[in-house]
């Protein structure tokens, strides 16, 4: 007899279903890691790379242009203060990165949404800032509100992702000086989970933690972070005041800041590994020296964005090697420093398609990322073309991938009932133990199960069109378009952001540039 006719003369297997404790299983929401980080480089190695971020900071300095209030409160605190330039003594910078928590909290407004960020915690978030979104039915285009509030919409869905994000796609449809208040409202509304603010001037900023404190309240936000803003350095060695302002506008309210370094090698720092980690700290360290001026304690990441070039063309590449091992070094510089590490990886890729060359990309710098010991993984689904596009299809396909390795990082288990020993007593030498108890107890958790439609054997997969995995991605995200349903949220809550928002909007002409 074979296989399916035992297990289906036993009554345990009905039309290629286990029919005993078929019910739904919750998915379970991974974040922790319970495996080792995985340490690139020595202690001698790490302490040359410090040393140079000193050397960078001590010789070279960085400058904040057009920001008087950043300048002399670094001038208060020690630092050499030369115009726009400032330069710091060896170990200064350091110093004053020593208030910032070494793990946080990040509190939704459901409290089963809320993230630690730090120690053994994983969080991951979507793509950032693409101004063209593609799918298959549609095509490449320009990202729209209705684009912005679908992929808030897929990650508050989704258990893989643990943060809304941010600017997930550019509203190109909303005048640019609006936009902040329309994706504010959709990340407030449309999802619990931890979300970022504007920050593309001060006043978007302050607009940002204002609609934040109508949800969570001012009291509660003066002593608890619920939100997190990316500031973006201007390497080499550059702060312009849009982003010290709006780092300081949320330094001030408490909140988190994440201070991120984009460092493409042989264009905004020299071509090395270890000239790119020396530098990506360097300008991180006065980041977040500055946030902890404006407030001793505010919450701070370390983040880093990285990305080698190809020298022929001028193109940036992603997944590289010299990246991926510029990513594991990063994380080991941010444990050393204190703080929370935002990872350079993510599931990135230069490629313009959802294909083998987005994935293997995508792949290779997310097990980088992750093994490393990153705690924040911004870009974890949907990224394209460099960061152009949020693209629908890989974003489901990355969302299975994260679920992946999100298991992977659990480890496995080496108790009694991990090893099974009944069900040799019911299976025996030359027997299959597809129906024996232990599987039928294990079945729906044991393995990851990916949510993109498996193709089936190949005369399967045929008689169904020939899908590739792209194409059955979708069918995926439509359907979870679909399903969803929005969270609860009080009326007087919603009603006073609806206010907040059509005054804002009311009292500014459209800008669009």
């Amino acid at each position: 007899m074979n296989v399916l006719g035992h297990i289906t003369q036993r009554g345990r297997l009905r039309r290629g279903r286990l029919t005993r404790h078929n019910a739904p299983q919750p998915v379970p929401v991974y974040r922790h890691r319970k495996i080792p980080v995985y340490d690139l480089l020595g202690d001698a190695a790490l302490t040359r790379i410090e040393d140079q971020a000193d050397w960078i900071l001590d010789t070279i300095g960085v400058e904040f242009r057009g920001d008087e209030t950043a300048l002399a409160l670094f001038a208060t605190a020690g630092a050499r203060v030369d115009g726009a330039r400032v330069r710091f003594e060896p170990g200064l910078a350091r110093h004053l990165c020593t208030t910032a928590p070494a793990e946080f909290r990040l509190h939704s407004r459901d409290a089963t949404n809320s993230v630690d960020l730090g120690g053994d915690n994983l969080v991951l978030m979507p793509g950032y800032g693409a101004p063209f979104v593609t799918d298959l039915d549609r095509g490449r285009r320009y990202g729209t509100l209705d684009d912005f509030r679908n992929f808030v919409k897929l990650a508050y869905m989704s258990p893989w992702l643990h943060h809304s994000g941010g600017t997930v796609v550019e509203p190109t449809d909303v005048a640019v000086n609006k936009r902040h208040l329309d994706m504010m409202l959709a990340h407030l509304t449309l999802s619990t989970k931890p979300f970022m603010g504007g920050v593309t001037s001060p006043g978007r900023a302050q607009d940002s933690t204002d609609m934040a404190r109508l949800v969570f309240g001012a009291e509660f936000m003066d002593r608890n972070a619920v939100m997190q803003a990316n500031i973006n350095v201007n390497s080499p060695l550059v702060y312009d005041d849009t982003m010290s302002g709006a780092l300081r506008v949320y330094a001030a309210a408490n909140q988190c800041v994440c201070i991120s370094p984009a460092i493409f090698a042989g264009a905004m720092g020299p071509l090395s590994p270890a000239a790119v980690a020396a530098q990506t700290l360097a300008e991180a360290m006065v980041g977040i020296a500055l946030s902890q001026l404006v407030r001793p304690g505010c919450p701070a990441v370390f983040g880093s964005f990285h990305s080698s070039m190809n020298l022929k063309t001028g193109a940036l590449t992603f997944g590289s090697p010299e990246a991926n091992m510029t990513t594991m070094a990063m994380s080991q510089l941010g444990r050393r420093l204190g703080v929370p590490v935002r990872s350079g990886g993510g599931q990135v890729t230069a490629s313009n398609a959802a294909d083998g060359q987005a994935m293997q990309d995508s792949a290779d710098a997310m097990w980088a990322t992750l093994l490393s010991g990153g705690h924040q993984v911004w870009h974890a689904a949907g990224w394209l073309e460099g960061g152009l596009v949020m693209s629908y299809e890989k974003f489901v396909m990355d969302l299975d991938h994260c679920g992946a390795m999100l298991k992977m990082l659990q480890g496995f288990g080496v108790e009694d009932e991990d090893f099974g020993r009944d069900a040799y007593h019911e299976a025996g030498p030359g027997e299959n133990f597809l129906s024996t108890g232990h599987t039928l107890r294990h079945y729906t958790t044991a393995n990851f199960q990916p949510r993109i439609p498996e193709a089936g054997p190949y005369e399967t997969w045929n008689e169904n069109g020939a899908q590739t995995v792209d194409q059955r991605a979708t069918a995926r995200w439509q359907q979870m378009l679909a399903a969803y349903e929005p969270p609860d949220m009080q009326d007087n809550m919603r009603a006073a952001l609806m206010e907040f928002v059509a005054e804002r909007k009311a009292a500014m002409p459209d800008e669009w540039y």
